[in-house]
């Protein structure tokens, strides 16, 4: 009897010592882990509109979405690529954006664009560079990249970019290249022909393929 009880006894030690090992466990794992490090939200093929005082200002098309909001600068990732549209008070379609990949700042309302960014203006402006920076709350856009440029009467290129986010009035902060379009063929119809005035030393930019 006296063994059976010192028997128990040991058994409960074993198990109370054993519980403690795997409580231990799991409090050093949850240690481990970084909040600021992971997202507090993920999303797969994003298709979402964005709204501003009830109207609807954006649509957002991306593979992946994550929201980093534990972090000291909260932002949302895209690592994967986004598509933008903006639309005017009649849900026209008046710009767009297409990049690699992008992160929003939500707390500066800030977005940086990087890899292959491309934006159009209505009617056919386009713009091509590496990277690209959206100033909501002071309503600017700018680069430190070497963009391209083209309008239906010139291509211009050069290093250095500012613009206010209408892209209604921008300049390139070192122009490299001014290409004026052949004027005969658009006035024919035909396709818009550049005719360099001088030479860049940057290739054509080359536009993601990434679409809604």
């Amino acid at each position: 009897m006296r063994k059976a009880s010192l028997w128990l006894i040991g058994l409960l030690v074993c198990l109370f010592v054993a519980s403690g090992c795997k409580e231990e466990r799991k409090i050093d794992v949850a240690a481990r882990l970084n909040p600021s490090k992971m997202p507090t939200m993920t999303t797969k093929n994003v298709a979402t509109f964005i709204s501003d005082s009830g109207v609807v200002q954006y649509k957002v098309v991306a593979p992946i979405w994550k929201v980093f909001q534990e972090t000291d600068t909260p932002y949302w990732d895209f690592p994967e690529g986004l598509y933008l549209q903006k639309f005017d008070p009649y849900f026209h379609v008046v710009a767009s954006v297409a990049a690699d990949s992008a992160k929003f700042f939500s707390d500066q309302k800030l977005w940086r664009l990087d890899g292959h960014v491309e934006m159009t203006k209505a009617p056919k402006d386009l713009f091509q560079t590496e990277q690209l920076f959206w100033d909501q709350r002071n309503r600017k856009i700018y680069s430190d990249s070497f963009i391209h440029i083209e309008t239906e009467t010139h291509v211009l290129e050069g290093l250095g970019f500012e613009s206010d986010e209408k892209l209604t009035s921008y300049r390139i902060i070192k122009p490299q290249g001014i290409f004026p379009v052949n004027r005969q063929d658009f006035q024919q119809g035909g396709p818009l022909q550049p005719v360099p005035m001088q030479p860049s030393s940057h290739p054509a930019f080359q536009p993601s393929s990434l679409q809604p």
